[in-house]
């Protein structure tokens, strides 16, 4: 088994390099502009260009992508010859400096021709200072200078340059300043070591905001998985045992019913009748700042909805499995002995019956945490597949990466939970 589980994890590593290569080549390949996304479309070409250049995306793409797997920070590094450190303010804001000699944090503006040091002491207060003895003289005869700026970015400047960059204000939009960077590398440390980056479309740092919808997400499917699949499983062999029946036609049809209807007019149809006819519960999910379960009674109609789409499904393999079961010639064999009917059908039916849906609970696990986005949008649950949704929309691949990332774990993950409670089920089934 634990040669197994070491296979499965090397497995698990491949699949995520092989997914993060694929999903970024189709994000690159797909049409779209990423600058007029964001910024909308009647930005003007400067604009465009500088910010793809702060951005980080005017740089080739193989580099991008190890910027985004490895991170850009020891490659900074090496450009601006100091160490550099992430630390998070007292506000919770994150920040890059650089460590100079002495071991104070720092990091540079450029005003007209000077270079001015600002040095960050122990209390959060930032001390300005001429720094020009930072320049140094390229091969062309240019003064120039590596170091950081305020905006998270390693930069490349070049004095008397005068360059034109268009950056965000707050309160006032993108405005025209002088004295822009010749370069620019994104800092980060890169997904391998957690950090996959700051969101394009929101400005944010992806892991947290990641971390804020796959919890809501979590919460969702959470509570759906633990209503319906019980609840589906103990149907669907109450079908099975009495094929033919009319308990067993009711079970099946319905459930047929609610797997066929689309998720997105079962969850209109409970808005309509629960909400807006009987005013029941709230029809959509507004939590604001709160956790989902703080607010419970906006949970009750996407988990009703998830849970009359996975029923109907799981009740029809398990009573599919069950019926299959119960006419095995072992199951005949031991009735022929004698045996006890519901003796037979917990001690021999019930646990063979149970692989196959297994299998399909294990999948839909996945569905449940990325594939519920027509749900998430429904009722406009901040979820986990709405924001890859949004994303993608967007051609937000630091986000997009991320959260392709956390599906292919999950999905992984799962099936090696799967495969363990095999071997509970069936004790012919081993792993060498």
């Amino acid at each position: 088994m634990a040669k197994f589980i070491l296979r499965r994890f090397l497995l698990l590593l491949l699949t995520m390099f092989l997914v993060s290569m694929a999903v970024f080549l189709i994000a690159e390949a797909s049409p779209g502009n990423v600058a007029k996304n964001i910024l909308g479309a009647f930005i003007t070409p400067e604009q465009e260009a500088s910010f793809l250049a702060q951005m980080g995306l005017d740089k080739p793409a193989w580099q991008r992508y190890l910027y985004w797997l490895a991170g850009s920070d020891w490659h900074a590094s090496k450009k601006v010859g100091l160490p550099l450190e992430k630390i998070t303010t007292a506000k919770g804001f994150e920040e890059w400096w650089a460590v100079d000699e002495s071991g104070r944090l720092i990091r540079w503006d450029l005003q007209g021709e000077n270079l001015m040091a600002l040095v960050r002491g122990p209390d959060g207060t930032v001390i300005e200072s001429i720094d020009n003895g930072r320049w140094a003289t390229d091969e062309k005869g240019k003064s120039i200078f590596w170091g950081l700026d305020n905006k998270n970015h390693a930069v490349l400047w070049e004095k008397g340059a005068d360059r034109e960059v268009w950056s965000f204000v707050v309160g006032k939009g993108w405005m025209k300043t002088t004295g822009g960077p010749a370069e620019y590398i994104p800092l980060k440390k890169g997904f391998v070591r957690g950090d996959p980056g700051i969101s394009l479309r929101t400005g944010r740092p992806v892991g947290k905001s990641m971390f804020v919808r796959l919890r809501n997400s979590l919460v969702l499917a959470g509570i759906a998985f633990v209503i319906v699949m019980p609840l589906a499983l103990v149907l669907g062999i109450i079908a099975g045992l009495k094929e033919g029946s009319f308990k067993d036609r009711f079970l099946s049809i319905s459930g047929m019913m609610f797997s066929v209807i689309p998720e997105f007019a079962t969850g209109i149809f409970l808005i309509l009748i629960m909400s807006h006819w009987l005013q029941l519960v709230p029809g959509a999910t507004v939590f604001g700042e709160k956790a989902p379960w703080e607010r419970p009674d906006m949970l009750i109609l996407p988990v009703l909805t998830l849970t009359l789409i996975e029923l109907g499904y799981v009740l029809r393999i398990t009573r599919a499995s069950m019926s299959e079961v119960m006419r095995s010639p072992y199951i005949r064999t031991a009735f022929l002995k004698g045996l006890p009917y519901w003796r037979v059908v917990t001690g021999h039916a019930v646990r063979n019956a149970l692989i196959a849906p297994i299998t399909v609970i294990m999948l839909h696990v996945n569905w449940l945490l990325g594939g519920i986005v027509i749900v998430e949008v429904v009722f406009g649950y901040p979820g986990l597949g709405q924001y890859l949704l949004d994303s993608a929309l967007y051609k937000d691949v630091n986000a997009l990466e991320a959260g392709t990332m956390i599906m292919v774990l999950l999905a992984v993950s799962t099936q090696l939970v799967a495969d363990i409670i095999y071997t509970f089920l069936n004790p012919r089934i081993r792993y060498a």
